[in-house]
């Protein structure tokens, strides 16, 4: 595994300093910080490959952080927090978080969950390495094909007629399952490429978006508050 940047947000001194350890004896180069808005900071100076974060931080809660950082960046979260209800992990969770561990944890599994996560990182860069030049690897599933490299996508083995927008929509979409992306990163993103219509608004290229899906529309899941998230079709 490649060493990797993991920003630790805690306000707690000597757990941040405890997984900073862990961390840097697993051979990662870490960053500290000790409230949300010195995290975003930190984010906004280095974009990392992974970060920790506390849910009760003194300025600007973890949800806070966590949308903030959504709104901006797709890079893995994991939330850590003393909050152990289902109703707080499923809110932790909707806001973007990537993986819940309750304190109090121990560093071992800490330390597993940080390994699986950057294992998934490092799975998708090869995946995108390895991709045709001029496009992005193809995507399964179920019955939906997403071909980054022929820019063209397939369901029930029946193409898509999906315009640029919805094409880059869905690709991002389907590239991160679970993953809830904020309304005005997903506008950030069709702006940074050949953004072709005069509507601007996401909600309507996502309606249109489900209506060509079909069937399986309703994978791309609403997220109240942040925006949406693609969700495995069933079989």
């Amino acid at each position: 595994m490649r060493v990797a940047v993991v920003l630790v947000i805690e306000d707690e001194v000597d757990l941040n300093r405890l997984v900073r350890d862990q961390l840097a004896a697993d051979g990662h180069q870490v960053e500290q910080a000790f409230d949300g808005r010195a995290g975003l900071a930190a984010v906004e100076r280095r974009v990392p490959d992974l970060v920790i974060l506390d849910w009760m931080l003194p300025d600007l809660d973890g949800l806070a952080v966590c949308r903030a950082i959504r709104d901006r960046h797709v890079v893995p979260i994991i939330m850590l927090t003393a909050r152990g209800e289902e109703i707080d992990r499923v809110l932790g969770l909707e806001v973007g978080a990537d993986e819940y561990v309750t304190k109090p944890c121990s560093m071992r599994e800490l330390m597993a969950r940080v390994r699986a996560m950057l294992r998934r990182v490092e799975l998708d860069a090869r995946q995108r390495a390895g991709a045709p030049e001029g496009g992005e690897p193809s995507i399964t599933m179920g019955p939906l094909v997403v071909d980054g490299a022929a820019h063209a996508a397939t369901l029930d083995g029946e193409p898509l007629a999906l315009t640029r927008s919805e094409f880059q929509l869905l690709y991002l979409l389907a590239s991160n399952p679970g993953r809830a992306f904020s309304r005005d990163y997903l506008l950030d993103r069709l702006r940074s490429g050949e953004y072709e219509g005069l509507d601007r608004s996401v909600d309507t290229h996502i309606a249109r978006l489900r209506r060509k899906l079909g069937p399986i529309g309703g994978s791309i899941a609403t997220v109240w508050g942040v925006g949406y998230r693609f969700v495995r079709p069933t079989p």
